[in-house]
């Protein structure tokens, strides 16, 4: 039973931008499983799912991309510690962070494999971001400030 029900949250979270455990239960439930929020929680630990942006302003539950890939709670700790700011200019997000940190935070955003990124080039203090659309990039932007805690303009 239970590896059905990782099958069907993998399938789930492929069809659905689920950002809550709520919501994956309410869809899990449509789908015959009726599990407690702490199973969920049990599930989405043990398949490795990170949150990234949905590229709508908000996040969600994705699969990670094997082994190599980086916890994301990991990350948006390494965000929050070396991340001084974030600004758009048209489709390219720029990241300001401490010196020496660039290459070491860009490597753990790659590794997220964030939707609608064409790639990212990291220097000593400075990553950017070249986002598909100007729109992408601007959801990207709000994101992160979210996670910077800056309000967004």
């Amino acid at each position: 039973m239970k590896n059905a029900r990782h099958r069907k949250i993998l399938d789930i979270i492929r069809e659905n931008d689920v950002d809550t455990q709520e919501k994956l239960m309410a869809l899990l439930a449509e789908q015959g499983y009726h599990v407690t929020q702490a199973t969920i929680s049990r599930d989405i630990n043990y398949l490795r799912l990170v949150k990234i942006p949905s590229g709508t302003g908000t996040s969600r539950y994705a699969e990670t991309g094997g082994e190599h890939t980086i916890n994301s709670e990991k990350f948006f700790r390494l965000f929050a510690d070396n991340v001084a700011s974030v600004a758009r200019g048209q489709n390219i997000v720029c990241v300001r962070c401490v010196t020496g940190m660039a290459q070491g935070v860009c490597a753990a955003f790659d590794k997220l494999a964030w939707e609608n990124i064409v790639g990212t080039l990291a220097g000593e203090d400075t990553i950017f971001v070249l986002c598909r659309t100007d729109k992408d990039a601007q959801a990207l932007t709000e994101e992160m400030e979210k996670l910077l805690g800056v309000s967004i303009r």
